[in-house]
């Protein structure tokens, strides 16, 4: 299973280098002014996302990188979208980081999200400089996904692997306690 997530991001990297315009993209760098996303999934360059990943307030970050065409982060999605409303109210935050290709961004991830009703913030990162924002995400990460970075302003903790339920609620807790 370890060599079809690794055999997924090495094909994302190849096609992702041919980068699209998006239609509707965040201007200015400011990540709360958008223009007219599409299906309130902003497309964003590592740069726009990088905020999202270093907030220092008094909030429990989970963010999941995970793709459409990617089994085991379809999977585990359920797990993500039951934590962002069972902590709600304990200041933990769930943002979804969709890393499916650009053109499968209207054909595959709009519908996929408006079908499950996905509830979380969901982002789509399209950025070809991917060996700078993987190792800059987290230094060990491969680029294999699904992966998923936890954090609030007192800690850091990077994953490379699935969740089930249990485990995901174990590390949130060793955030919020």
């Amino acid at each position: 299973m370890n060599k079809l997530i690794r055999f997924c991001c090495i094909v994302f990297l190849i096609i992702s280098c041919k980068k699209e315009h998006p239609s509707n993209e965040v201007k200015n760098g400011n990540i709360d002014q958008t223009v007219e996303v599409n299906e309130n999934i902003p497309t964003l360059n590592y740069s726009q996302l990088k905020p999202w990943l270093n907030k220092k307030d008094n909030t429990t970050y989970v963010v999941n990188f995970w793709a459409t065409w990617c089994a085991p982060c379809v999977k585990e999605l359920p797990y993500f979208e039951n934590v962002s409303s069972i902590y709600k109210d304990q200041n933990v935050k769930v943002i979804l980081v969709s890393l499916d290709f650009p053109k499968m961004k209207n054909s595959r991830l709009i519908p996929y999200v408006k079908k499950e009703n996905i509830q979380p913030k969901v982002l789509h990162l399209d950025d070809t400089n991917e060996q700078f924002w993987i190792n800059d995400i987290a230094q060990s990460w491969s680029g294999a996904i699904p992966a998923t970075l936890i954090y609030n302003k007192d800690k850091r903790k990077f994953y490379e692997q699935s969740f089930t339920q249990e485990e995901l609620e174990t590390e949130i807790q060793t955030f919020i306690n």
